[in-house]
């Protein structure tokens, strides 16, 4: 008989989070060759099918992260009190998050400073300057990138626990999700979108990653949700798919201008591609990806630790093979396939089996096997 533990396990949860894993890591492979500002670019970029992957990708990547966040919040609370949840959470999330700040951060910095000619010399020169000056914006002047770069995911995740921990421990999910509260939340995040501009990250503003973490646990963790997406998913799928492709197409033959009515139409268009898509994702994981194998297992498990080490290992082979005259579609194939071995032998051979790397990547220690003594077996 399953314990309670076993029986609130989401195993579609942890699909949709090893999936969302690697096409975040897909995306990023895809920064160095597309013609946005990332920390190293190659010497020949990409403005077409590679820049509307990118797009695609980029418009609901990191909004489903803090969709699945928001659900496992949920989940969590329900089994274990809010004091236990808040020291977890500092656990696995803060402990990673200092190591990314002190220790994977300052190598990347480095070899953007090199890219940009800011600055000549080796790794161990650059180490007394790697925290003078706060690292805001790709090329600018400072170094110490205090959120860690990419882990700045970590750092609102936490930041968020923080903040919704009282209201969380007050109230659960929506009893009955209808439509009207998909419409209104929709058009919540448009506004704010719109509106408010606080710290953009990865493609929104900080406030609408908040919106999709609180959706995550009072939307996304209703079960009335799951026969609404089934009823309604061809609708869903549809609109998100439209809505990309409009909205990538739009921006590939230039963006309007910012406050006319066309910026507020094209904003429109994101949310609604964003938004579906992963209503979509949410409607299929649950439909055809509830259930476990070894597999999961152990991608569930490597997905943290594959994703603090993916773009550091990205951006160090990108910075290795900019300069080689060699066709783009073979350096896609070379930097995905060698930064995927790279990550992937990290993880298997180092971080999985060392209790101490474990912690610093974010994952628990594994559970010590005990004996079959006779005393034991008597208990």
């Amino acid at each position: 008989m399953m314990d309670k533990q076993e029986n609130l396990r989401r195993y579609d949860l942890d699909w949709m989070k090893v999936i969302a894993t690697l096409c975040v890591f897909l995306y990023h492979c895809s920064m160095f060759f597309n013609p946005f500002d990332w920390h190293v670019k190659n010497n020949e970029l990409n403005s077409t099918v590679i820049l509307a992957f990118s797009l695609m990708v980029g418009t609901w990547i990191m909004p489903v992260f803090f969709v699945v966040s928001g659900i496992s919040s949920y989940y969590s609370l329900q089994k274990r009190q809010m004091g236990i949840y808040l020291k977890e959470r500092f656990i696995r999330l803060g402990i990673p998050l200092l190591f990314g700040v002190f220790i994977l951060s300052p190598p990347q910095v480095f070899l953007e400073r090199v890219y940009n000619h800011q600055f000549k010399g080796s790794f161990l020169d650059f180490i007394p300057h790697a925290f003078e000056g706060v690292y805001l914006e790709i090329g600018g002047s400072g170094n110490f990138a205090f959120f860690g770069l990419h882990l700045w995911y970590l750092l609102a995740l936490l930041l968020f626990s923080l903040l919704t921990s009282y209201v969380f421990g007050k109230t659960g999910a929506c009893r009955k999700v209808t439509m009207i509260h998909l419409l209104i939340l929709q058009a919540v995040i448009i506004l704010v979108s719109v509106y408010i501009e606080t710290v953009h990250l990865g493609g929104w503003d900080l406030v609408v990653y908040l919106l999709f973490f609180l959706a995550g646990y009072y939307i996304f963790s209703s079960g009335s949700l799951h026969e609404l997406l089934h009823k309604n998913f061809r609708l869903h799928l549809t609109a998100g798919v439209l809505s990309s492709i409009v909205y990538t197409t739009w921006f590939m033959k230039g963006l309007p201008p910012h406050g006319s009515p066309g910026s507020f139409l094209f904003t429109c268009l994101m949310v609604t591609a964003s938004f579906n898509l992963i209503l979509s994702f949410y409607a299929l994981a649950n439909r055809h990806l509830s259930f476990s194998n070894k597999m999961l297992r152990y991608c569930s498990e490597a997905s943290l630790p594959f994703y603090i080490l993916h773009q550091p290992v990205i951006v160090w082979i990108g910075f290795l093979m900019k300069d080689l005259s060699w066709p783009i579609p073979l350096k896609v194939v070379l930097l995905v396939s060698m930064s995927f071995l790279i990550i992937a032998l990290t993880y298997h051979v180092l971080i999985r089996p060392t209790p101490f790397l474990r912690v610093l990547f974010g994952i628990k220690a594994k559970k010590r096997s005990v004996p079959l003594t006779g005393k034991a077996l008597t208990q």
